[in-house]
């Protein structure tokens, strides 16, 4: 019997649609989520919607809005600070092992992965950014052939996705961030483990303390009306079915 491959749950399509415009910056900090508004825009029920907002709360994404329901939340310094103490050390030791191990994939494969990040860049779309940046890191993990790397930052992705997101709109350039991807790929092409871990730490610490420096300097942007994903705002009697990005 062959094994059935998984299919994303309606939940995790909705967390996956809210996630998206949250880490875009469509959804800023302390903007109110209406379960009605988000149902109704990714053509769903309300059942779905709330369970999405639950497991987005117990991730650190939103927080209990006052009176009632819920809201974005602002990110942490301190907590950014640690998750990516925590990233130099887990890529790092991806990027060195992926040099010592399998430095043939990586020059056989890698220039694809870093193509599409600068395709990503040039589209402006900050959730092709995001996505092929978790594509290039993930793709160190399974070179590194040590699953205990992707599986200790798996609890932490949903989080830093926000967090690129923030980098990505107020932090570094994103087409510098990409120079940083192929020099890291450079030296686990090479096979030189030293270099890799040492381009793969500078690279994690130059993001968080960019993004530390923004967040101890001013506030985020300001908080945005809670609008449904995919929208703008304007008046019911106006709004199209062709508006709402519906889940199938």
């Amino acid at each position: 019997m062959r094994t059935l491959a998984p299919q994303a749950t309606l939940v995790d399509q909705v967390y996956e649609a809210i996630l998206s415009e949250i880490s875009a910056g469509r959804f800023g900090s302390d903007c109110r989520l209406i379960q009605e508004d988000l149902a109704e825009s990714l053509g769903v029920s309300r059942q779905p919607v709330q369970q999405a907002l639950l497991l987005l709360r117990s991730h650190g994404l939103l927080r209990d809005a006052p009176g009632r329901g819920l809201m974005v939340a602002p990110l942490e310094q301190e907590f950014v600070s640690n998750l990516y103490d925590l990233r130099g050390l887990l890529d790092g030791l991806a990027s060195a092992r992926a040099a010592a191990r399998d430095s043939g994939t990586a020059e056989r494969e890698g220039p694809g992965f870093i193509e599409r990040g600068r395709e990503a860049v040039a589209s402006g779309s900050i959730a092709r950014m995001i996505a092929a940046d978790m594509d290039f890191h993930f793709f160190l993990y399974s070179l590194s052939g040590n699953p205990l790397i992707a599986e200790t930052s798996a609890p932490h992705w949903s989080y830093l996705r926000r967090v690129m997101g923030e980098v990505l709109l107020n932090g570094e350039t994103p087409g510098e961030i990409w120079d940083q991807h192929a020099a890291i790929l450079q030296a686990v092409a090479r096979g030189d483990a030293a270099l890799a871990e040492e381009r793969a730490r500078h690279h994690i610490a130059l993001a968080g303390e960019t993004l530390a420096l923004r967040l101890a300097q001013r506030p985020l942007a300001a908080p945005t009306p809670p609008s449904r994903p995919g929208r703008r705002p304007r008046d019911r009697a106006t709004r199209t079915a062709t508006d709402k990005p519906r889940i199938p």
